[in-house]
């Protein structure tokens, strides 16, 4: 009977942390996917992101000079560089995503996590970069820059910067996601699930 009583403890403990591990893979990959949809819409808002406009550059007499300007992503390398960082952030969380849905199974030698948690650190390092290059040009574009005479744009193209603006505001809610998923890739990595078996009387 004793036996018998200390299996099923031992089986319980397993269950729970069965269920434990379930729940926590589950957050981890609702996290992952929040991230990527918030990743995506940055990356596709900032590569879309146009406007066309005339301005008066200049007056002959009474007569105004007019010339058709656009502002491009791509006329900005910071932008581009934040196209490119958070469109691996969502290539990256769509390849993490596909294997938290696999499983174990392509797992080699238990390198899997370790790969995982070197491959999240990589892709949030270089979100962060990202961020930080296109918030700095797009303080530089609304409120320009007295003492290098660089003038605000923002002024004459208001769609432009407020749509620049809201995919700024989508990638920084991915880095913070992803900030996490890294954390939580790292806690699996060091400290993977120990069972406390019952002694057995």
């Amino acid at each position: 009977m004793a036996s018998r009583n200390g299996e099923e403890k031992v089986e319980l403990g397993f269950n729970d942390v069965n269920e434990t591990k379930t729940k926590k893979d589950w957050i981890l990959l609702s996290l992952r996917v929040v991230a990527f949809c918030a990743t995506t819409a940055a990356t596709l808002v900032m590569a879309l992101n146009k406007q066309t406009k005339s301005l008066i550059v200049g007056t002959i007499g009474n007569t105004p000079i007019t010339a058709t300007l656009s502002a491009k992503f791509n006329q900005t390398p910071a932008f581009v560089f934040f196209v490119i960082a958070n469109g691996n952030a969502s290539l990256h969380n769509l390849v993490m995503i596909a294997l938290d849905i696999l499983g174990p199974q392509y797992d080699y030698k238990g390198l899997r996590l370790a790969l995982i948690a070197i491959l999240d650190m990589l892709t949030m390092a270089l979100a962060s970069a990202g961020d930080g290059a296109a918030t700095f040009m797009s303080e530089l574009g609304r409120n320009g820059n007295s003492h290098a005479r660089w003038d605000k744009i923002c002024d004459k193209f208001e769609s432009y910067c407020n749509r620049g603006g809201g995919a700024l505001i989508a990638s920084f809610i991915g880095f913070i996601l992803l900030l996490i998923i890294t954390v939580m890739s790292i806690a699996k990595l060091l400290k993977p699930n120990r069972i406390n078996h019952a002694p057995i009387p």
